[in-house]
């Protein structure tokens, strides 16, 4: 399609944009909680067996597993959940750039006492109309963004060079042209050059605020002075480093911020993850302690991060399963606050294997409380309905073999399951150098006469089964 076509076709976008969220505020769909999670990774040695306590109480931290045009209408609505129209001070989104590509997350497991990886589709970034159909996609949901925005909220979305230029028109057209506040240039470092033109090494993030009153905290940057000497100026406050002697000015817009490197400690295997100093840069300029921040794009869930140690309240989504897993362990990681796994009504987490009990056991200690033991014995899948190529099915087949336990990915405990909402309380998964969970598992608890047990697991496909048990 050529560019005087595309541009032809952006009234209709609009108007047809603006009558898809008319349309859809009509329509019911639940925001359903799947489970609370308080995170309480199990650590081992002196803290081993340590539950998490849970607070009942409001909780705004959370994922919402599903399709993001109908959760935000949800979230607008307030119907299902607590309205947050108006609430937000920020939202980042990092959507898909019209790469044209396929994306799939890489899971390492181990076999044979070396390392195998294999290969799962993720997300797609490929459109049957192109630029078109990406444009229809995204200006409802930046219409429905703007509604979630409070009167001192901005927005960050986050493109290149592929589809930038046509999201600015669509978001001049939504927000104002006078509401434009900045192009920022994310510069990084990566491999690749070409011989036929200038090598591409930038992200562009578009700002925009909803009214003339947002808030905005100006950061501060390094300005070398020149000939890297001192100047001094009668009240100019001066420093120095390894490279000279500067001074700290407002931060202007072009950034340079290395990517995610391959052995960062920050790395969580995402094939799109954003470094934690970008968010960090966007979330202390555009909101203040307290103030909720949300990522629609969730992806590998950095917003989050990010939001959660600046002590920001945060709200994600994501359709994908990845996605979902990656954000919980994440938040669980790093001791974060009690937070909500929610799914939109009608997306159903799957299920395609069952885990093997051994046994549970359970002791009485001093000062009231009991010791709850659980022993994994192993875990069984259907391998002919796991969506991975033919190749990885052989290496998952000697996995399963080998040890079928290396298969799980994450497993969480509810020590006192009410049969309804899933409060996770104890959590152990894979991490990046240790590709297994526990197999014995102990819970230090209060004494009580008999409780319900739920243990819930999700495999390295994504495929979550809970299993409940009476002791």
């Amino acid at each position: 399609m050529s560019n005087k076509l595309i541009i032809d076709e952006l009234s209709n976008i609009v108007i047809d944009g603006k009558k898809e969220v008319e349309k859809l505020l009509n329509k019911d769909q639940s925001i359903i909680t799947e489970s609370i999670i308080v995170p309480s990774k199990e650590e081992g040695g002196f803290f081993k067996g340590v539950v998490g306590d849970f607070q009942k109480k409001e909780v705004i931290n959370r994922f919402i597993y599903g399709d993001n045009l109908n959760i935000m209408k949800e979230l607008i609505k307030g119907e299902s959940c607590p309205s947050l129209k108006g609430k937000i001070d920020l939202i980042y989104i990092d959507p898909p750039f019209l790469s044209k590509a396929d994306y799939n997350t890489k899971i390492s497991l181990p076999l044979k006492d070396k390392k195998v990886t294999i290969e799962k589709f993720a997300y797609s970034d490929i459109w049957k109309e192109g630029i078109v159909s990406y444009l229809k996609m995204l200006y409802p949901r930046l219409l429905l963004m703007k509604e979630l925005l409070s009167d001192e909220g901005s927005i960050y979305v986050h493109l290149d060079w592929h589809i930038v230029h046509y999201v600015k028109i669509l978001m001049d057209e939504i927000f104002g042209e006078d509401m434009f506040l900045n192009e920022i240039i994310w510069s990084y470092k990566s491999g690749g050059v070409s011989k036929k033109y200038f090598s591409r090494k930038h992200d562009t993030i578009l700002l925009y605020s909803k009214t003339g009153k947002y808030i905005f905290n100006p950061q501060k940057e390094k300005s070398y002075n020149r000939g890297l000497k001192p100047y001094r100026f009668k009240g100019v406050e001066e420093f120095v480093d390894d490279i000279g002697w500067y001074t700290l000015v407002n931060m202007k817009d072009v950034w340079n911020i290395d990517m995610v490197g391959r052995t960062s400690k920050e790395r969580v295997g995402y094939a799109t993850q954003k470094p934690e100093k970008l968010l960090e840069r966007i979330i202390l300029s555009s909101t203040n302690e307290n103030s909720i921040v949300a990522d629609f794009f969730a992806g590998s869930g950095t917003t989050a991060a990010v939001a959660e140690r600046l002590n920001r309240r945060w709200i994600l989504s994501d359709m994908g399963l990845t996605s979902a897993l990656t954000v919980q362990k994440r938040i669980i990681d790093i001791k974060g606050h009690q937070f909500l796994f929610q799914r939109l009504e009608g997306e159903e987490l799957t299920s395609n294997g069952e885990l093997k009990i051994k046994g549970i056991d359970k002791q009485n200690l001093k000062d009231k409380e009991e010791l709850i033991s659980i022993e994994l014995e192993g875990y069984e899948i259907d391998i002919d309905n796991i969506p991975i190529e033919k190749k990885y099915k052989k290496l998952v087949e000697e996995v399963l073999e080998e040890d079928s336990l290396n298969l799980i990915d994450f497993i969480s405990i509810d020590p006192d399951y009410n049969g309804e909402v899933f409060i996770s309380r104890w959590q152990n998964f894979r991490e990046n150098d240790i590709y297994k969970v526990e197999e014995f598992i102990e819970l230090k608890l209060p004494k009580k006469q008999k409780r319900n047990i739920a243990v819930k697991v999700v495999d390295v496909f994504g495929y979550e089964n809970k299993y409940i048990f009476e002791v």
